[in-house]
């Protein structure tokens, strides 16, 4: 093992993944397989408007940040928050560059509608742990944007569901270290994995995907 393997940091956004299927999550961020389909070219279309680098936007007591990158030195974690708002408050905290005290407020964006998993309630939440990491404050709520239904939901960002994403996010560096990717049981989930061309029912009781793929192209 690579002595630096322990600071190796994963992707935030890996935690979707993860909730959604353990496989789903190997074979993306160990195996490096991917296969894009509607979802994902109508997810990265969404994402355009949101991710512009470094914009700030003030207006009144509202300052809104687009595209910044987040990160947690003690889950190990690394990402982008599609937007972050900051609003004015005497209980914020200080913002470089601006005046005044703010409270963090992460907004995601997506393509669909609300999940019945907890996939990107998770995802969420885990921006929420490295803002108050690096801001060294306390965020409570998240919101989403639905691009399906044209609607913003506001999540409150529990105890609970912070907790969770630290199971988790240990529970991803543990499968990372050890190049670990899982079997799991099929079902009607499976029909809008990006992956399930690639994830077949021979690749899960035989070998990896990687050995699997090394075949074809050998054949």
């Amino acid at each position: 093992m690579d002595v630096n393997e322990d600071d190796h940091y994963l992707m935030l956004s890996g935690i979707q993944h993860f909730e959604f299927c353990r496989r789903q999550w190997a074979l993306i961020h160990i195996e490096q397989q991917w296969e894009e389909n509607v979802r994902t070219v109508e997810g990265q279309y969404l994402h355009r408007k949101a991710d512009q680098p470094f914009i700030r936007e003030k207006r009144g007591e509202k300052l809104t940040v687009r595209a910044m990158p987040v990160k947690s030195e003690t889950l190990k974690l690394t990402g982008i928050c599609d937007v972050v708002e900051f609003i004015q408050s005497d209980e914020g905290v200080e913002i470089y560059g601006s005046e005044g005290k703010y409270l963090a407020f992460p907004v995601e964006y997506k393509r669909g509608k609300p999940k019945m998993n907890d996939a990107d309630l998770l995802q969420l939440a885990a921006q929420a742990l490295c803002l108050e990491e690096m801001l060294l404050c306390e965020v409570r709520v998240g919101y989403f944007y639905y691009n399906e239904i044209k609607h913003r939901v506001e999540v409150q960002l529990t105890t609970e569901m912070k907790d969770k994403v630290k199971f988790i996010a240990a529970e991803m560096h543990d499968y990372y270290r050890r190049r670990y990717t899982p079997k799991v049981k099929t079902g009607s989930f499976c029909k809008n994995c990006s992956l399930q061309e690639i994830c077949l029912p021979e690749v899960m009781s035989k070998r990896t995907v990687r050995s699997y793929v090394e075949g074809k192209i050998k054949e």
